[in-house]
């Protein structure tokens, strides 16, 4: 979809790499756990329990060859799992398959291929105009064991005591010190907690983040767990980066999480991701908890144009283990994708994947065997191609901040992008078995007689002579509008 935008920004990429917040506020991630979604092999059968918490085969290779059925969404960049070298023991929670129980920061990890392999995907996705960003950890080491009997020999570089904070669990999320210097895990796999306060810790880091960067050509990094560690440290970190940082702050309240975007170029949008899933998770949803979060987060955060809008991960619940129904996935997905910031889109989300708490969310999308022909894969893949195609037509469009225009119980109205060129996107939470009405919106920015096209049913709508616009809505469908003369070359509705 758009393949104009796609040729536009290869043009400006070639070879080279993309690096600032500007750069990335106009992508769209589809974010995937690197062993979980293709193998070298391209195998669509090959088993893999995700119960068992072991490595299942995905690779940097797997994921290189499986680059159309990615772009074919309308994603123009890709988040992959941190990629340093692992604890290579088989836990009793399985093995570190997901990256993030990290002894070695210089090696990689060989699940997943060479340093060519790497490389070669990032030339790949430049290739196509599209960005790399990789998931990087800075608070934790990884360990088979309890936190008082480790054996620091085990990490490099940190392979002395004298680097870690001193063994405590964080257990109390009240008190902000006990998050930042006690150790996350447990007795059984612990995650020994770097003391970043050190100044050659610090040097240690820095020095780290710019070469990994550069020696892979990466466009941009993940920040896992950034409220364990003290917000001082994230400046020179982002700086050393030279790259766009988007955080993971997990917590819900935008007055403790928005305060972190001071320190780092973006945030995951965790104060969002509590109302949206609210709001659609059942046909009793709160669309004025989420119209109202809307508002907090753009009146609160630095900038909501920067941060990372989300439904699904690797750290919650899939949406469809709380609704089977089609209709609540598809505006929840929609409005991940048309609202302020970063879309960022779960592997299998596109496939009503239905795991619950960790490890359950983390299926190996090859046993879909990709298939372009699910219903959430041709809604993303639309509602991709319409904001593309906006950003392509306006350069101002990611930086308007998207404006709620309407709600009721069961509608939520938003407009994001200038007069002339914005997006209207209408969602419901009715669900599938939600009855017919017409909407009469006010405040789009159209004007009396604009000829607009409804993208989702591609159904051409006309403002009225009041200028409001008649929207048809059906069993509990996302409506997304759009100037019907700007549409032209989109490939979205013939």
């Amino acid at each position: 979809m758009v393949l104009l935008r796609f040729a536009w920004l290869a043009s400006l990429l070639g070879s080279a790499i993309a690096a600032t917040p500007a750069q990335w506020r106009s992508q769209s991630i589809y974010f995937m756990l690197t062993d979980r979604f293709a193998r070298t092999d391209g195998s669509t059968t090959a088993a893999c329990d995700a119960s068992m918490g072991r490595y299942c085969g995905g690779t940097w290779k797997g994921i290189e060859n499986k680059l159309d059925y990615i772009q074919g969404m309308g994603f123009t960049a890709i988040w992959i799992t941190p990629v340093t070298a692992q604890l290579t023991e088989d836990t009793k929670y399985g093995q570190a398959y997901h990256g993030y129980w990290q002894q070695d920061i210089y090696g990689l990890n060989s699940h997943y291929g060479t340093a060519d392999d790497l490389k070669d995907l990032a030339s790949a996705l430049h290739k196509r105009g599209m960005y790399l960003m990789v998931d990087v950890v800075a608070n934790h080491m990884g360990y088979d064991g309890s936190g008082d009997s480790i054996n620091y020999d085990t990490f490099d570089p940190f392979n002395e005591k004298k680097y870690f904070h001193s063994y405590c669990e964080v257990n109390d999320y009240s008190n902000q010190t006990n998050v930042q210097d006690c150790w996350l895990g447990d007795t059984t796999v612990s995650l020994p907690d770097l003391d970043t306060e050190r100044e050659d810790v610090r040097n240690m880091w820095y020095d780290w983040v710019g070469s990994l960067v550069s020696n892979y050509s990466i466009d941009g990094l993940r920040v896992d767990t950034v409220k364990h560690v003290e917000k001082s440290f994230w400046p020179g970190y982002n700086k050393a980066a030279g790259v766009y940082c988007i955080g993971e702050v997990f917590d819900g309240d935008a007055d403790y999480t928005c305060p972190y975007q001071k320190v780092m170029d973006g945030l995951l949008n965790y104060p969002m991701y509590y109302p949206l899933l609210k709001a659609f998770k059942s046909t009793s949803g709160s669309m004025s908890d989420l119209y109202d979060m809307i508002n907090t987060v753009k009146s609160t955060c630095a900038d909501s144009t920067l941060l990372g809008n989300f439904v699904e991960n690797h750290d919650n619940p899939r949406f469809a283990s709380y609704t089977d129904d089609m209709s609540l996935a598809k505006n929840a997905a929609a409005f991940t994708i048309m609202a302020d910031g970063i879309p960022i889109i779960y592997a299998g989300q596109e496939q009503h994947y239905k795991g619950g708490n960790d490890p359950h969310n983390r299926e190996a999308t090859w046993l879909s065997k990709y298939n372009t022909d699910s219903e959430l894969y041709k809604l993303i893949a639309k509602a991709n191609a319409i904001r593309n195609q906006a950003i392509y037509k306006s350069d101002q469009y990611t930086t308007y901040k998207n404006y709620p225009i309407y709600k009721d119980d069961i509608t939520l109205a938003m407009r994001k992008g200038y007069s002339g060129s914005q997006t209207i996107t209408i969602l419901s939470n009715l669900g599938e078995s939600g009855s017919s009405y017409t909407l009469s919106l006010p405040d789009t920015g159209f004007q009396p007689g604009d000829k607009l096209m409804e993208i989702i049913t591609c159904t051409s709508v006309t403002v009225d002579s009041s200028g409001k616009v008649p929207v048809s809505m059906t069993k509990g469908q996302p409506r997304i509008l759009y100037p019907a003369s700007l549409i032209q070359g989109a490939s979205l509705c013939s």
